[in-house]
């Protein structure tokens, strides 16, 4: 069996006849025997099942649910919720199998019935958008806990409910996990819950069933493109925290309230098409002509600090509200004033809001590393070509200075939107001094092709409007060459990845975390400064890293010649030809 995975579920359980389960969902009963047995529980994991709960069977993208059943029994559970498909898979059980045509339609509902529908004793705050989710969120949850909100927080980083955290799987949990939070947080007294919503989730009825006080939006740009068939069909599904869908088959009810960022066209829409459904809140921190109205929050003024945060004033229904953030980026602002007007839908005092922001830092969201060296480091989960623009185009102006320099270093990830790769390349190459393409989290693709995809999109940026571009597959030493490149002044920034803590290659996840790696590296630069550099043929650490090739193949003997660390024989670099399929690791100067 594999191991349980931990549970955050209450300790009260409300017992649920199986008949009564049959009868709110429709199912049938395989047979009429067992309808008095009492459900405590639902789950769709079979090694977290408990005993007394109900085992939903579903089907998957790989397998079906049931081909686990046996193992969901042999923990403890009671009955069986699947489909037809199912209910053949499974066959004669000791146990009642409820059979429905499309049992994860029912399923929000389903969970929030079993646990008492805990979501309508909570505040619930869903925050959607392609960025920005976590930072909002996170911003939102310190305001309403300074305004004295007893508050619990889900997102892609981590689940916490008062003083127990819980590192999170996915950005938004499966409906059973999700209500059984709901029903914990109830227990534990908290009042308010800020969670993100992802795409995936409203596509797949994650949060069927849970009640929303206040949706907030963020942005849309591409990402997830493929599972979504196309921006439109991206669009819809995070439409549906704002405005009822009746083609979809899931039962999600609009929130109360919709707080919208309409500083993009699909806010702006959003805004539009919401209005009707409840009270719609814009907020903007730029113009807004094509708005039917002027929104009730917007910008005043910002201005960059010298630790690299910001000073920022917003205006909205209550009068100016000064304003401090420790995260750079004017989208950071955005994301600050969504907050704030979030926090006031609940009746939090937007003073007190604003002071609570000034104090948060979101791990791996422009995250700094600091060893004591005298160029910036930071770490930022930018997956997408819109969130990697933002952020280049944020340390650009905190650098200021133009002899400053920016390092990025980037890859995509495996098994996602192929598209968005070629143009996260072109984004970084067009931004960066100097652009890294690495490996990010491969999955279950060849790694060289990604990278490869990355590259393509880097060299259609016309040379005189881009940087240097390396590619060096290993991660690590990716982010030890762009900390090697970095003279006094200079920033590096390593993207994609932000907070997680593993790297996932051909099915395996190994530990990686961006922030250790990139302060090992900044150490090694410390304690190992190379005596004598000009001996090398080069001006700095870099250029006894590196085998330059001017107008030739390199040869074997090369890596002996190139200087120290592992990045001399893995790297060649081809200044004044196109790479060829034979380079395994390119430079392009």
């Amino acid at each position: 069996m594999q191991p349980s995975p931990p549970l955050l579920r209450p300790a009260t359980a409300l017992p649920t006849p199986v008949g009564e389960v049959a009868e709110l969902t429709g199912a049938r009963l395989n047979s009429g025997e067992g309808t008095g047995i009492e459900i405590t529980g639902i789950e769709q994991r079979s090694n977290a099942v408990q005993p007394g709960d109900l085992f939903a069977a579903l089907a998957g993208a790989k397998a079906h649910g049931a081909r686990f059943a046996a193992d969901a029994l042999e923990r403890g559970a009671v009955a069986v919720f699947t489909d037809a498909a199912g209910a053949e898979l499974i066959g004669e059980v000791g146990v009642p199998v409820l059979v429905h045509a499309d049992p994860r339609a029912v399923l929000g509902e389903l969970s929030s019935a079993l646990y008492g529908h805990p979501s309508r004793r909570l505040r619930v705050i869903g925050i959607t958008g392609t960025s920005g989710k976590t930072t909002t969120s996170y911003l939102v949850e310190a305001g309403l806990a300074a305004a004295g909100h007893s508050t619990a927080l889900i997102g892609t980083i981590q689940t916490r409910i008062g003083g127990e955290t819980v590192p999170s799987a996915l950005t938004t949990p499966e409906a059973p996990q999700l209500h059984a939070m709901f029903a914990l947080m109830v227990e534990r007294g908290v009042d308010t819950v800020v969670m993100e919503v992802s795409s995936h989730a409203l596509a797949l009825g994650r949060v069927d069933g849970v009640h929303f006080s206040v949706g907030g939006f963020t942005n849309l740009s591409q990402d997830h493109l493929d599972f979504h068939a196309d921006f439109e069909d991206y669009f819809a599904a995070k439409r549906r925290l704002f405005v009822p869908d009746p083609v979809s088959a899931h039962r999600q009810a609009p929130a109360d309230t919709s707080v919208v960022c309409v500083d993009d066209a699909w806010g702006k829409r959003l805004a539009r098409e919401a209005s009707g459904h409840g009270r719609v809140v814009t907020v903007a921190t730029t113009e807004c002509p094509t708005v039917e109205t002027q929104p009730e929050w917007t910008l005043s003024e910002a201005s960059a600090l010298a630790d690299g945060g910001q000073r920022f004033t917003a205006t909205g229904p209550a009068g100016t509200i000064p304003g401090r953030l420790r995260l750079p980026g004017r989208y950071n602002i955005a994301n600050a004033l969504l907050a704030m007007a979030i926090c006031a839908e609940v009746q939090a005092d937007p003073s007190v809001v604003a002071a609570a922001l000034a104090d948060v830092d979101v791990p791996g969201r422009m995250q700094r590393v600091d060893e004591g060296q005298e160029f910036l480091a930071l770490v930022d989960y930018a997956h997408k070509p819109a969130a990697v623009e933002s952020v280049i185009a944020t340390l650009r102006r905190q650098l200021g200075a133009d002899e400053a320099r920016l390092a990025v270093v980037v890859g995509a990830g495996g098994d996602r939107d192929a598209g968005k790769r070629p143009l996260m390349g072109a984004t970084a190459a067009r931004g960066a001094d100097l652009l890294v393409i690495t490996d990010d989290n491969p999955r279950t693709e060849d790694p060289a092709e990604i990278r490869a995809a990355l590259r393509a999109g880097a060299l259609g940026v016309a040379e005189p409007e881009r940087g240097e571009v390396r590619e060096i597959g290993d991660r690590a030493e990716a982010i030890a060459a762009a900390v090697e490149w970095a003279r006094p002044g200079d920033a590096v920034l390593v993207a994609g990845k932000g907070h997680e803590t593993g790297q996932e290659i051909a099915g395996v996840k190994y530990p990686f975390d961006d922030c250790e790696v990139l302060s090992r590296a900044i150490l090694h630069k410390s304690s190992a400064a190379e005596p004598d550099d000009s001996a090398s043929g080069g001006s700095g650490p870099e250029a006894a890293a590196r085998v330059t090739t001017q107008g030739r193949r390199p040869t074997p003997d090369d890596s002996a010649s190139g200087g120290s660390g592992p990045e001399a024989a893995a790297r060649v670099t081809t200044q004044g030809r196109r790479p060829t399929p034979d380079d395994k690791d390119l430079t392009v100067s």
